[in-house]
């Protein structure tokens, strides 16, 4: 399923706001809690999280993997938590919005 233009920020800032993930990890996170139905590209990934860092909404320090190689980890920041919060219910708005259109009926207007 192609991601709508717009949502892989939030997504990555809900993946990593369930806990303190590697990049690989978030990408593996959001196909987890999407059930399989969405996988990101790792060329769109990376660019995401340097751009979510540099804006403070996330921020990183290095670590061990658990396959015991060097890896950046990222955790959420203040910023970031409400930048999730408010784009989460923009999204939830504008979900309702396109609802309410697709049910909409000739009888109905």
């Amino acid at each position: 399923m192609d991601l709508l233009q717009g949502t892989l920020d939030m997504l990555i800032l809900k993946a990593v706001s369930l806990g303190p993930l590697h990049g690989y990890g978030v990408l593996l996170r959001i196909q987890q809690i999407s059930g399989q139905q969405l996988e990101i590209q790792q060329g769109s990934l990376y660019p995401a999280l340097y751009r979510l860092e540099h804006r403070g909404a996330i921020t990183s320090e290095w670590g061990e993997s658990e396959n015991r190689r060097r890896a950046k980890y990222y955790r959420l920041t203040p910023a970031g938590v409400k930048q999730l919060r408010e784009e989460t219910e923009s999204w939830d708005r504008m979900a309702g919005v396109i609802a309410g259109i697709l049910k909409a009926a000739p009888e109905n207007l």
